[in-house]
């Protein structure tokens, strides 16, 4: 007998209404311009359906031109909302792409004359998997992978007046590259895959030497400002409490003090503001003032905030939504994330081998939410290897030979994903294999990753099959209790935990199942069972030195069930009072801890 395909229903979110934060809002805020031509919205969706069968990195390899071949059938199906993916129920479309398939984005576009400077740049947030990009019949660039953004300069492409920019896109779940929890055989931990144009597009226009980057490395006193492009002479000033500092400077560096300053955590998230004029270019950015180290408190190693040990109270973010499944309804569903969890007592999100759009990380600089953010994974999952035998308590010796393509692939991105999230001062500490999918050479790319950016915590594998070189003793421990003791040289993280279950009768998106690693059957049961792992399990912990807490997770996603809301963000699962008692006990029992 064949197995029954379980019963799904949609579920709503309250951002698909709301107001107040729009995807037309300026994605990048620590690059701001007043330039700025949102692409968000209405475009024309088609399918190309190719009559030859090929390997998925043989289709564009190289980028070559041959997809511009006879050898396809089109079909038009009408209008997609940008930046939603195909698969999801706002975009439109809801449609899977299938195999040999190609999603052919187009839109219009009218560029006034006063909106036209030196250059036009064109930006995609991310585009998953592999995108072409044509401005006005002409090949505007390619890009591969589907989390990282890109930028094309498309000013030798326009015209004043309406234009027209295509963008064809080829996603076949390649796990030789970057894909995170997709899985086209959905299920338990492997949620629906996306494809296509999933964060923001927009145009910008810049003089011929703009500014293309900046660099901020702060101290607890002053901040280091490295710019990449611009004239050589430049104007810095930011806004503080006691009133502007204009700092003007030549060159590509400058390092400036500031009196009375105020150290950003997620108890006083302070930002500084500032101002940047290079030339004729101007851009609008934010910095804080933080520090991130390993210190001995006691005779343990910890993690230190600003100079003094932190307990990092942390939630796993799969970063998923019932409305648009990779990209909330609005912004606000970031927010939302950030802000409910900060009222239960959290003070960490482990982003979990996701990338989100620029705004996310933005949100958890202004509203004070600590990141733990994942590298994007690629390989092949084995799930006897990576699951069952390390659950079991074999967590030693195995490592995945990883083809040459990947290889290349996974550790350029590892780079990428550091410089692009460099200037957030929420982010503190990055994942680099999660449980051993894809895990190769760990110590050779932790020493290198490491060197690249010394300025956060580096856990080489989370979990499980840790080798010689971390920063942090990481480890997972469901379906049983938490018994763990410091190693003096290093950080104490438990880096994943929990993943207790409560499905919500009318906010579950499968009807007919339920996951998670155990059930309850109301809040207070929920409630009770968590905080009683905290008060049995994490406080005794605490004492023997660990340092961070990482609970299964912020929210249902489709099959699972073991979020402190629902997959929609109608229910909060958890009695708030008792969460912020439990929280509190525990940075309590902290400070007495690390207290000198």
């Amino acid at each position: 007998m064949a197995n029954k395909i379980p019963r799904t229903c949609r579920l709503t979110t309250p951002f698909e209404n709301d107001t107040q934060f729009s995807w037309r809002d300026y994605p990048r805020p620590q690059l701001k311009r007043d330039s700025y031509l949102s692409l968000c919205g209405i475009w024309q969706l088609a399918v190309k359906k190719y009559k030859v069968k090929v390997k998925q990195y043989s289709r564009f390899a190289g980028f070559a031109r041959e997809y511009q071949t006879d050898d396809f059938e089109q079909t038009e199906l009408g209008e997609i909302t940008v930046p939603y993916p195909p698969e999801s129920r706002i975009s439109g479309i809801e449609r899977q792409l299938e195999e040999n398939e190609t999603y052919l984005y187009t839109r219009q576009f009218t560029l006034e004359e006063n909106f036209i400077k030196d250059k036009v740049l064109l930006h995609f947030g991310a585009v998953d998997t592999n995108a072409v990009v044509m401005v006005n019949g002409q090949l505007a660039g390619t890009h591969r992978g589907g989390y990282l953004p890109f930028t094309l300069d498309i000013s030798g492409l326009v015209k004043l007046g309406e234009n027209t920019v295509t963008v064809e896109v080829e996603d076949t779940l390649d796990i030789e590259m970057a894909y995170g929890k997709q899985r086209k055989d959905r299920g338990g931990m492997w949620y629906t895959p996306i494809s296509g144009i999933w964060q923001p597009a927009w145009i910008e226009s810049v003089p011929e030497n703009y500014i293309e980057n900046i660099r901020l490395t702060p101290t607890l006193d002053d901040i280091t400002i490295e710019i990449k492009g611009g004239a050589d002479e430049k104007t810095v000033i930011i806004n503080t409490e006691n009133g502007y500092i204009t700092h003007k400077f030549t060159g590509d560096t400058a390092t400036i003090r500031i009196e009375n300053p105020q150290h950003w955590s997620p108890e006083n998230p302070y930002l500084y503001n500032f101002e940047l004029i290079s030339g004729k270019d101007r851009v609008q950015s934010y910095f804080a003032l933080r520090t991130v180290t390993i210190e001995k408190v006691k005779g343990h190693s910890y993690i230190c905030l600003n100079g003094k040990p932190y307990f990092f109270h942390g939630l796993l973010d799969q970063g998923y939504f019932s409305d648009g499944i990779y990209t909330p309804a609005t912004p606000a569903g970031f927010v939302w994330d950030i802000v409910e969890m900060k009222k239960l007592g959290f003070n960490t999100l482990r982003k979990h081998i996701k990338i989100e759009p620029d705004l996310f990380y933005y949100y958890c600089d202004k509203y004070g939410m600590l990141v733990f953010q994942d590298m994007m994974n690629a390989g092949k999952y084995n799930y006897i290897i990576d699951t069952v035998l390390p659950t079991i308590g074999m967590k030693k010796g195995v490592t995945h030979k990883p083809s040459a393509r990947r290889k290349e692939f996974f550790e350029k991105e590892c780079r990428i994903l550091t410089d692009l999230l460099y200037n957030h001062p929420s982010v503190v500490y990055y994942t680099i294999f999660n449980e051993g999918w894809g895990q190769y050479d760990a110590d050779r790319i932790y020493g290198e990753l490491k060197e690249y950016d010394p300025t956060r915590v580096w856990d080489a594998t989370s979990g499980w099959f840790i080798e010689k070189e971390s920063d942090v003793d990481s480890h997972h421990i469901y379906f049983r209790r938490i018994k763990l003791k410091a190693r003096r040289e290093r950080p104490l993280v438990l880096s994943e935990f929990g993943g207790y279950s409560w499905k919500v009768e009318n906010h579950s998106f499968n009807l007919d199942q339920e996951y998670g690693y155990r059930k309850f059957k109301s809040a207070e049961e929920l409630t009770e069972g968590l905080c009683g792992m905290y008060y049995n399990d994490i406080v005794p912990a605490i004492r023997n030195g660990l340092n961070a807490a990482v609970l299964t997770q912020v929210s249902d996603v489709e099959d699972e069930t073991n979020g402190l809301a629902t997959y929609d963000r109608q229910v909060i699962k958890t009695d708030a009072a008792a969460m912020q008692a439990m929280a509190r006990a525990l940075f309590d029992e902290f400070s007495k801890k690390t207290a000198e």
